[in-house]
């Protein structure tokens, strides 16, 4: 975990911790992990809120869906998790969002292509081109999809 603060080494452990819960379906280690009310957004067609049904129950849920990060990486308070699901050609990006050490908020994308910048100082944001691109997705199987970009 070179190079990140203690922040974001703990957001990112309990993210890791979140998924291992959700493969071994450890519901009391997700209460633990998420708020009560959690703040929910989502980005793609409806039948892909795979995580949403979930982690509430609602139908129809497809079990044979897992959640099994490729890449999981901190920002601060906000951890994104990144996976593929080959079976049904789905990539997908989780942004977590943290508060005081809790999961507050979750931003789901399926089959979009998700950019993480963070604006230049004050003094020169009205300037043109001063961000600074942090991250990006890498799992759109080189499909067309749309494109969104989280700024920090």
């Amino acid at each position: 975990m070179e190079g990140e603060d203690s922040e974001e080494a703990k957001n990112k452990t309990t993210v890791t911790a979140l998924y291992q819960a959700l493969t071994s379906k450890d519901v009391d280690v997700v209460h633990l992990l998420l708020a009560p009310y959690l703040e929910w957004w989502f980005h793609g067609p409806p039948t892909h809120q795979h995580l949403n049904r979930l982690l509430t129950g609602a139908p129809p849920y497809d079990s044979s869906f897992k959640f099994v990060p490729l890449s999981i990486i901190a920002f601060g308070s906000m951890v994104l998790a990144e996976g593929y699901d080959e079976v049904r050609s789905v990539s997908w990006v989780h942004a977590w969002i943290f508060t005081d050490g809790i999961i507050t908020q979750v931003r789901e994308y399926y089959n979009t292509s998700v950019t993480v910048t963070r604006l230049s100082s004050q003094h020169i944001r009205s300037q043109p081109g001063n961000c600074q691109c942090l991250w990006q997705s890498k799992l759109s199987d080189n499909k067309s999809v749309p494109g969104l970009v989280l700024a920090l």
